[in-house]
């Protein structure tokens, strides 16, 4: 049975494998993308992000199976405030207008975090800013500290943004859950290498995961496409950490 997903950042590095394998299983992919894609938008832009998804009603008017956010960009761009409006306010503008799609199907959803989310130390109002909700001011505050705190907090914040919003929606019939891959090779992860400032720190970080090395993009895609089927019917507001045991190695006593 042909089933239809609608997913955000698909052109390439994880989102394209999701996008492959689902294809390659015979399933329709609607892909939003900023530069290659079934809708072209550009999820910086409030304005955007609502489009794109009337766009994905009008290609899937009887519904989604599924819904990836898998857009974002990394510590090393520019201002720190787009990592911010594309990570946190792009992904949950998208995921919250295309629930009622899934819903049509008892579908699921798919954020992507980040392992990094757990790192310690980040700024703990910036994150609170983004779970309010308030695009402006978030982005005013995290344009005054750091590309790290941009991304590590917005993935932070995503993660438990998806935590808040799960029961509500498996209410409504749609499962919600959020991986957090660990270091994966993907063009992504090469610019943040290429980075003068976060370049040798993410060398460091990519030497202590245990499995021995990163992640290539379709270890990440299997995860997602675990939580999108029905072996995963009972999982939901879950973070699964899919990084060759990296956070059980930094934070053995939490989980």
């Amino acid at each position: 049975m042909t089933l239809t997903y609608a997913m955000t950042g698909g052109a390439t590095g994880i989102g394209a494998s999701v996008k492959d394998k689902l294809r390659a299983q015979g399933h329709r992919v609607i892909v939003i993308d900023i530069k290659e894609g079934d809708v072209i938008a550009d999820l910086s832009k409030a304005e955007e992000r609502g489009r794109a998804i009337e766009r994905v009603a009008e290609l899937a008017p009887e519904g989604l199976d599924g819904f990836i956010a898998c857009a974002g960009l990394g510590p090393n761009v520019q201002p720190p405030s787009l990592i911010d409006r594309v990570n946190y306010f792009g992904a949950t503008a998208t995921i919250e207008a295309a629930a009622e799609l899934v819903a049509k199907k008892r579908g699921a959803i798919v954020a992507v975090s980040s392992n990094s989310a757990s790192l310690p130390g980040l700024n703990e109002k910036h994150v609170a800013v983004l779970l309010e909700g308030d695009e402006a001011k978030a982005c005013e505050l995290i344009d005054s500290l750091d590309g790290h705190n941009a991304y590590a907090g917005s993935k932070n914040a995503l993660a438990k943004w998806v935590r808040k919003q799960a029961p509500a929606l498996m209410g409504e019939g749609v499962r919600l859950n959020a991986v957090a891959p660990g270091m994966t090779t993907t063009p992504l992860t090469d610019k943040v290498f290429d980075d003068e400032t976060f370049g040798q720190a993410m060398r460091d970080f990519s030497q202590m995961i245990p499995y021995g090395e990163m992640a290539t993009p379709d270890m990440i895609a299997d995860t997602i496409l675990f939580l999108l089927s029905p072996d995963s019917r009972f999982v939901c507001g879950s973070v699964l950490f899919v990084d060759g045991g990296q956070d059980a190695l930094l934070r053995p006593d939490q989980f």
